[in-house]
């Protein structure tokens, strides 16, 4: 274990989930979609979360990021208690921590990358030339600042993406949630645009869950989590 992963592991989790169940109403009975899971995600940190499909990856994510309730058990991020939060007040939370990183990029057509990263920051209360000034250091650590002015149909896939993940990291966000960021794009882009978001990631020391089916991207997180049958199991790639 290198010694900056074991400094991680030691650090409070920054995402903390005890216990979780998730549970939704089918007919007259339910359907579990996992039991009793608990996952812990530490500053800096990249976790991989691999399963089949209706694994609940994508359940975990929304519960994470407080887009869906559990059933029981809680969930922590930066330490408070996210489902204690009023809806209003948990909006802002998301807001003000969290960075969403999807399969389809939905960038805004009518406005141009830079337009793009610049758009939730003028939301969250900066002043536009830090907006756009922090949108341009995305764009270049992302290797798409001469795409800046573009707009989204102009640009490849994968650039697209990566325009996406900027914008999921304009507000500094202390967690990024990605669901199969690189589900819709051909294995060469997909490897590019992982390392992107790896690097981002790891300069902005936010703690990271990446869901994926692509098992060669999951190896290249520090860590694995694979969700099967309800439950977190050791994976076995």
């Amino acid at each position: 274990m290198s010694k900056e992963y074991s400094a991680m592991a030691h650090s409070a989790p920054v995402i903390d989930c005890r216990q979780v169940t998730r549970t939704y109403n089918e007919g007259p009975g339910k359907l579990t979609i996992f039991s009793d899971i608990s996952l812990e995600v530490a500053q800096g940190e990249t976790v991989a979360i691999v399963g089949s499909s209706g694994a609940g990856k994508t359940t975990l994510l929304n519960l994470l990021g407080g887009l869906d309730k559990p059933s029981s058990g809680q969930i922590s991020i930066c330490g408070e208690d996210i489902h204690r939060l009023s809806e209003a007040r948990r909006a802002r939370f998301r807001n003000a921590h969290l960075g969403f990183v999807y399969q389809f990029h939905h960038l805004l057509p009518e406005f141009t990358a830079l337009e793009n990263v610049v758009m939730p920051q003028l939301i969250a209360g900066q002043d536009q030339k830090a907006a756009e000034g922090r949108a341009m250091e995305l764009l270049d650590l992302l290797g798409v600042a001469p795409r800046a002015a573009h707009r989204p149909a102009e640009l490849s896939g994968g650039e697209q993406q990566r325009i996406a993940i900027a914008r999921a990291a304009a507000n500094h966000p202390r967690v990024i949630l990605a669901d199969e960021p690189t589900g819709n794009l051909d294995p060469e882009t997909s490897d590019l645009v992982f390392g992107a978001l790896k690097d981002l990631i790891k300069n902005e020391g936010a703690a990271a869950l990446i869901a994926t089916h692509n098992h060669d991207l999951a190896r290249r997180a520090d860590r694995i989590v694979t969700l099967k049958g309800g439950l977190v199991v050791p994976h076995s790639l």
